[in-house]
């Protein structure tokens, strides 16, 4: 049976293998490697036998000591940060590093409740013998505690205030309180929470100043240099493709070249040469809606197209992607258009195809 998506653990198991062959270095309790080859396994390198790890973070070393650093102590780490800058994606392979495993995961909503990150109950066992350690539901927070994993918490700031400060004392007692059994769960030394949260999307929810003194933050920015997004928009988009059976030819570069251009001109709000001063869009243009947009445009390619990314194929959802306002955003994109796109030759094909859309 395919898998749709392996964890970071399958995906990269013979890197987490080798590391683990290869350590050299003082290993934390409860973790499965050293902080050092953590890090190596997320930036990328060659170790002493010649084996490549190959780069999962493309970005500021430091940003990644200091979030692997904070794991080492009581405090826990929040990756703060504007949609689509690769929280969720550091979050889970920094755990697979750590714990071996990232399943450990409760996904925050503004439905997420006391339950899904204390405990809850089997009601059945309940009603037939009252309130037990069998009737007992353990969560993924739970379970991280008595085995000192990490757990994720992910869109921390998607969860409501009143939920989010249960977090308050099992962070700060290292503890789980259970009154209906008087009894409580210590946490297990190695036991750790990364959280991931960003202030952009709506029905986002402050975290309390209480809550907030738990965590040390990260913030996690959008690729320094177009350099830096080209190679995470290939490497995760070639990575897509591949399980997906997506042919990607090396004519798909030139126009994802193209795609990232348009996007951190938007976001910069000004040309790449820094000559000419342009509107922003409302829309986040994150490096995870350009591999999005790709994949879009690769998908149409091989399925109703001739199998090499084209304009075309890119067009509509480039244009989904960058107009969120249909009336504000629509004006940013023609102006953009007009005065920045229209008058570059390499930009032609991709230029015709938006315009024909509008």
């Amino acid at each position: 049976m395919e898998i749709l998506r392996e964890h970071a653990e399958e995906q990269f198991a013979h890197e987490l293998d080798e590391l683990k062959k290869q350590e050299k270095h003082k290993i934390p309790v409860n973790w499965e490697m050293s902080p050092l080859s953590v890090l190596t396994y997320l930036m990328g390198g060659k170790l002493e036998n010649g084996f490549e790890i190959s780069p999962k973070y493309i970005g500021n070393k430091r940003l990644m000591e200091i979030a692997i650093a904070t794991l080492t102590t009581d405090r826990a780490l929040l990756l703060y940060g504007i949609p689509g800058t690769g929280k969720s994606w550091v979050s889970e392979h920094i755990t697979a590093a750590i714990s071996g495993n990232s399943k450990r995961l409760v996904q925050g909503t503004a439905g997420t409740s006391e339950e899904a990150i204390r405990y809850g109950w089997n009601y059945a066992q309940l009603l037939a013998h009252g309130p037990s350690k069998d009737a007992l539901v353990e969560t993924p927070v739970m379970r991280a505690m008595q085995e000192g994993k990490i757990v994720r918490l992910e869109e921390l700031t998607r969860v409501p205030a009143e939920v989010q400060d249960t977090l308050i004392t099992i962070l700060s007692e290292k503890s789980m309180p259970i009154p209906e059994l008087n009894t409580q769960i210590p946490a297990v030394q190695g036991f750790n929470l990364i959280a991931t949260a960003n202030n952009r999307d709506k029905g986002v929810n402050d975290l309390s100043g209480a809550l907030k003194r738990r965590f040390n933050t990260v913030i996690l920015p959008v690729p320094a240099t177009q350099k830096d997004e080209l190679e995470i928009v290939n490497n995760r988009v070639s990575s897509t493709s591949e399980k997906l059976g997506l042919p990607i030819e090396k004519d798909s570069f030139e126009q994802i070249y193209k795609i990232v251009t348009i996007f951190r001109e938007m976001r910069n709000g000004v040309t790449a040469d820094g000559k000419t001063k342009i509107k922003s869009p409302s829309s986040t243009l994150s490096t995870a809606e350009v591999i999005s947009v790709v994949n879009q445009g690769l998908s149409l390619s091989a399925h109703f197209g001739d199998g090499v990314l084209n304009a075309d194929d890119l067009a509509s959802s480039l244009i989904g992607a960058i107009i969120k306002d249909p009336i504000a955003d629509t004006i940013v994109w023609k102006e953009y258009l007009d005065s920045v796109m229209k008058k570059r030759k390499e930009f032609k094909d991709v230029y015709a195809s938006c315009r024909e859309l509008l």
